[in-house]
Formats: C-alpha cells, sequence, structure tokens
C-alpha cells in the first residue's frame, strides 16, 4: 500500500468513483462530503471518514477537491474549517472541479501563504470515465508538483497532461468543453434531421461512426438519444456553469465563440421546460422541438430515464 495519505472532499457522480480508485490502487483515503451516507459507502470499501476539510487536511499528505462550482472550492479551500485551516508543511492541494480560472490562482495564492502548494487539475470523461479510473486529466500548477502527483493522477486517469502555470488546467478544461458541446450539438442536429426525414436513425448512427463524423459524442450519446435515455453522466446544470466560465474567459480575450453561445441558449430552453438534472444528451430535445418533432419527444418527466438527482456531491 502506497504511503501516501490522499484527502478526497466531494462525493458525488465524478468524486465517489474517483476516490475508489484510489483505494484500488492502494492509497490511503480519508474522505469528506456533505451527505454522510456517501462518507460511510466509501468507508465500507476501505476509506477512513474525516469531520471536515480541515480534518482532512491534517490528516492527509495530498487532499483532493471535487465539488460542483467556484464558490464551492473557495468554501472548501479557504472557509472556516477549510483546507487552508488543516495547513502543514509538504500539503498539496488538488482540485479537481472545473472553476473559474482567475479564482483558481487567487485560492492557489492564498494557500502559497500557508506553505500548501496548489495543482489546478480538471478531468474529462464522465461518470463511465470516473468509473473505469480512464478520465483525462489537465493540470496546471508547478511542474515539480505535478511529478509527485503523477501516482495519485495515474489511479484515476490514463491521460494526464501537464499544461503550463497555475490556472491553465482550468482553461484547458473550458476548451475541452467548447469542443465537447459543439461535437453534441452537431450529434443532435444530425439525429433531428435524419428523424424529420423518416429515416431509420440507429442504421444512421451505425453507417456514419464509421466515417469522418465518428466521435465519443456520436458512440456514446447519440444511441441515449434515441432510447429516449436522459440519466445524467453529466447534469446539464453544470454544463451550464462550465459554459459561463467559457463565456466569461472569452468575453475577457475578446475571443467570440458563437457556437458555444448557441449551445448555451439551447440548453437554457431544456433547462426552462424542467431539464436542469437531465443529462446532457437532452440538447436534442430542444432542437426537436425547433424542427416540430413534438409526436417523437418524451415528456421530461415520467417516461424518460431520469435519475433524481441534482448535485456532484
Amino acid at each position: 500500500m502506497s504511503s501516501v495519505r490522499v484527502g478526497f472532499i466531494g462525493l458525488g457522480i465524478m468524486g465517489r468513483p474517483m476516490a475508489s480508485n484510489l483505494l484500488k490502487a492502494g492509497f490511503g483515503v480519508v474522505a469528506h462530503s456533505r451527505t454522510h451516507s456517501k462518507v460511510e459507502a466509501l468507508v465500507a470499501l476501505g476509506a477512513e471518514a474525516g469531520t471536515s476539510a480541515r480534518d482532512v487536511a491534517g490528516r492527509c499528505d495530498v487532499v483532493i477537491t471535487m465539488v460542483p462550482d467556484t464558490p464551492d472550492v473557495q468554501l472548501v479551500m479557504l472557509g472556516p474549517d477549510g483546507v487552508i485551516e488543516g495547513a502543514h508543511d509538504g500539503l498539496i492541494a488538488i482540485d479537481m472541479s472545473t472553476i473559474s480560472p482567475t479564482a483558481t490562482r487567487e485560492i492557489a495564492a492564498a494557500l502559497a501563504t500557508r506553505g500548501v502548494r496548489m495543482l489546478d487539475a480538471p478531468v474529462s470523461g464522465g461518470e463511465a470515465g470516473a468509473i473505469a479510473g480512464s478520465l483525462s486529466i489537465m493540470v496546471g500548477g508547478d511542474e515539480a508538483v505535478f511529478t509527485r502527483c503523477q501516482p495519485v493522477f495515474a489511479a484515476m486517469g490514463t491521460r494526464v497532461t501537464y499544461i503550463g502555470p497555475q490556472g491553465h488546467g482550468q482553461i484547458t478544461k473550458l476548451c475541452n468543453q467548447v469542443v465537447g458541446v459543439l461535437t453534441l450539438e452537431a450529434v443532435a442536429e444530425g439525429l433531428t434531421l435524419a428523424t424529420k426525414a423518416g429515416v431509420d436513425v440507429r442504421r444512421v448512427i451505425d453507417a456514419i461512426s464509421g466515417g469522418a463524423a465518428d466521435s465519443w459524442m456520436l458512440r456514446n450519446q447519440a444511441p441515449r438519444m434515441v432510447q429516449r435515455d436522459f440519466a445524467p453522466g453529466f447534469f446539464i446544470h453544470l454544463q451550464q456553469k462550465d459554459l459561463r466560465l467559457v463565456m466569461e474567459l472569452a468575453g475577457t480575450l475578446s475571443a467570440p465563440l458563437p457556437g458555444a453561445a448557441l449551445v448555451h441558449q439551447l440548453f437554457s430552453a431544456v433547462e426552462a421546460t424542467g431539464g436542469a438534472a437531465l443529462g446532457t444528451q437532452a440538447l436534442v430535445l430542444a432542437l426537436e422541438r425547433l424542427a416540430g418533432l413534438e409526436s417523437q419527444m418524451q415528456q421530461i418527466s415520467g417516461t424518460t430515464k431520469v435519475t433524481k438527482a441534482t448535485k456532484k456531491d
């Protein structure tokens, strides 16, 4: 078993399997969540329970946060009973949430005053990648600290990339979200066109997945759209949070992102009909409504496969 003790704060859709994979890799894990039952489930697998972020930080060499939004990370890292209050010599804090690059730098600077070194290491791959330990992890911060933490990252992901200084991991994740949502929107448009034309949509997916239009979104999300399975691997309301961060960054750089802005609005249309807690594949519902395919649509509550859940943690 590794002598490194890893604290894990945030045991939602992504965090719970990520922490489980750390246990499987032989790390001692101290877990904390706002939901006690989630901590108990991880303790049953061999973890120890932490009473607060301060307690977790004080007992570990590395502490990881995986929580929904920028204010959550700020509170966990810098708030009362936060990581900063459990600071000790050699502590490394790794935030694997998706948050503001500017806030990331501010949090890192505050932690540094107490001798805590921080990496921003957001992930891509969704719930399936978290479960399989095959996440793509994009890391910003000091490269020497990154090198020390590679065994920790290797327990959770198969592609771990050092990007550059503090905040560059978060910027890379926002670029990932732009490419991802636009690919998802293209898949949803293609399926909407096929449906409108009366073509067998399943055969369309099979045909085009063998050519230049192939993508992870086509192979994984298109079948869910057809099956009307809108259970979340990643919630729309969290995708919208990410897109708000994208548009904020783009605004500061005067970088026009018309496609990302369009998808942001399409997701808003799904949210307006009660779909904030659906998976992102429910983007197709907005396009179907625009195409007048009401007879092809399922109601968001009722017959679709939807998991009742609202937050990562």
